[in-house]
């Protein structure tokens, strides 16, 4: 048993004699001069940590409206004592709303021709469409022609599609007897204008076919810069209907129109009026060059064959003479037999 007195009690420290043997730790300990290190004391409550303030932020003044400066604005004033004044803003003050017109740099180019009547006997004899006559077949198959026409040129609203070249391959396939119809029939329109143009410079025979009096025309206006192409224009006793000559004969017509003059003649006859058609009757593209150059500057062009007369090969090479154009129609003349068995004059009481 051991006694218990013997018990060592806590914070009693053993005793040690000189002969008790230490450790390796407390020999190093007294060796080196460490016995007097003693951990740090705990302290018995830890400090509060400091709390986080918000800082007061001071409001800033709503600012003054610019499009009333004045001299002694708030926002001149000096935001706390001792502060200097901030300079007096520069800044642009907004314009009010105002209406902005746009304007052209041209105006309308206007018809003001003297006006003829034209030889409505004259077209009975020969088989063209009569002003003011009761409707025949040929006034309907033309109105078809017309309403394909129209409606191109009002569904890409430019103005080269408002201008139409009416040709055929060779001489005496009725393009002319086409083009008058045609200027004929879209000019019973209403609110529409038509402008007949004859560009057969060799061979001009629209005044002749109308009845109209000889002056100067188109290839004048081609070879003289200073003359006006609206004041060339004959007006005629039926409402809508312009004609312009085709001028004075020249040795260079294909040499005239190839060059910048012919785009400014047609874009002032075309110039402010969306509801003006330009027809051009042109030469056969086969025969003369002037049709292969007009091509260029037109939207829409009439190819005209004549029915047991023109051939597959005529037209393929005049449709690639005109291939400036972007849309070209065909048009047989002169059928005396329909696949359909439509007859217009029967329906209306004017057989053929």
């Amino acid at each position: 048993m051991t006694e218990h007195s013997k018990i060592p009690l806590p914070g009693d420290e053993p005793e040690k004699s000189e002969n008790s043997e230490s450790s390796l730790l407390e020999r190093a300990s007294s060796a080196f001069g460490l016995g007097g290190f003693k951990p740090a004391p705990m302290p018995g409550r830890f400090e509060d940590r400091p709390m986080k303030r918000a800082k007061v932020r001071e409001k800033e003044a709503p600012p003054v409206p610019r499009s009333e400066p004045s001299e002694k604005s708030e926002a001149q004033l000096p935001s706390r004592i001792g502060e200097e004044a901030p300079e007096k803003e520069t800044l642009p003050v907004p314009a009010a709303p105002s209406e902005v017109t746009v304007q052209q740099g041209f105006e309308p180019v206007a018809f003001h021709g003297e006006k003829h009547p034209i030889d409505r006997k004259g077209l009975r004899e020969h088989g063209f469409i009569v002003p003011d006559s009761p409707v025949s077949a040929l006034l309907e198959e033309f109105r078809i022609v017309k309403r394909q026409i129209i409606a191109a040129a009002r569904e890409r609203g430019t103005a080269a599609s408002r201008r139409v070249l009416v040709c055929s391959p060779h001489p005496g396939e009725g393009k002319t007897f086409c083009s008058v119809n045609l200027a004929l029939a879209m000019a019973n329109e209403r609110d529409s204008e038509i402008l007949l143009v004859d560009a057969d410079f060799a061979k001009p025979s629209i005044l002749s076919t109308l009845g109209l009096p000889k002056g100067p025309g188109f290839m004048d206006c081609l070879a003289d810069p200073e003359l006006r192409p609206e004041e060339q224009v004959i007006g005629t006793d039926v409402p809508g209907l312009w004609v312009m000559p085709a001028g004075n004969l020249s040795n260079s017509d294909s040499e005239y129109l190839a060059s910048k003059r012919t785009a400014e003649v047609l874009d002032r006859l075309t110039m402010g009026a969306p509801n003006r058609m330009v027809i051009f009757d042109t030469p056969p593209a086969l025969a003369a060059s002037p049709a292969a150059e007009l091509a260029k500057h037109v939207g829409q062009a009439m190819l005209v064959a004549r029915a047991d007369s023109t051939g597959q090969s005529a037209l393929e090479d005049a449709y690639q003479l005109l291939s400036a154009c972007p849309d070209i129609k065909l048009l047989l003349n002169a059928t005396n037999f329909s696949p359909s068995g439509r007859a217009f004059g029967s329906y209306y009481g004017y057989g053929e």
